[in-house]
């Protein structure tokens, strides 16, 4: 049986890039269905360029200040996606709205991680958020992108328990582990072909629950 090629993903990140990281480490496997052929930055310090480089992954920092607007800027990266030949982008850290022109480019095949369990806590601070509103549980999603922020159709999502006496940081501490779980997963079922949006909803098909494994798959339309 011919084997299937494996995805090509680019990576945009802002920082660190621990979750990058976690993509990179999960593609290092060779019956991964992605591979990581690109980390795009919106800043030349990003600790991220660092860490992809060591791994002879390209990189490349695309700085707003050398492009005229936003719609210049995202178009450069577009390109630079383009001469990557990515199938797929994973946002990981990126800490920059993307305009609905670049956005409906990559539709249905540009995901990004959020630090909460949307819709709750859409944008920024969400640990402390979450501490500030009481809530019991917390957690993290992996979303398709659309234009809106943080509000494309659901992939994944898993949830750590909000425990008594919580600090910001030590409860983000630990919804990082599992973000760095949870998004080479919803990779593999985008790149795997058993998810895929369509009318603003995420499809699945061919998911089953194998061990427990995807029983954080959010629920949704399954086609066997």
């Amino acid at each position: 049986m011919k084997k299937t090629a494996r995805k090509r993903v680019a990576v945009l990140i802002s920082g660190r890039g621990s979750n990058m990281a976690s993509l990179i480490a999960a593609s290092m496997d060779p019956s991964f269905p992605a591979e990581i052929v690109g980390v795009i930055s919106n800043r030349s310090d990003a600790r991220g360029l660092e860490v992809a480089s060591k791994h002879s992954i390209a990189t490349r920092a695309i700085l707003p200040r050398d492009y005229d607007g936003r719609e210049a800027h995202d178009e450069a990266i577009h390109a630079a996606l383009c001469e990557l030949k990515a199938d797929i982008v994973c946002l990981a850290g990126y800490m920059r709205l993307l305009t609905p022109g670049f956005v409906q480019k990559w539709k249905g095949k540009m995901i990004n991680i959020h630090p909460a369990l949307l819709p709750n806590f859409r944008g920024l601070d969400t640990h402390a958020r979450a501490l500030a509103a009481g809530v019991r549980v917390h957690g993290c999603t992996v979303h398709f992108v659309t234009p809106e922020m943080d509000d494309g159709p659901i992939i994944a999502q898993a949830a750590v328990p909000v425990l008594i006496g919580d600090t910001e940081d030590a409860l983000g501490e630990r919804v990082l582990k599992t973000e760095h779980r949870l998004y080479p997963l919803a990779l593999r079922l985008l790149a795997e072909g058993r998810v895929r949006m369509s009318s603003g909803a995420a499809v699945f098909s061919n998911v089953a629950d194998e061990n427990g494994e995807l029983a954080i798959v959010s629920p949704g339309e399954r086609r066997g």
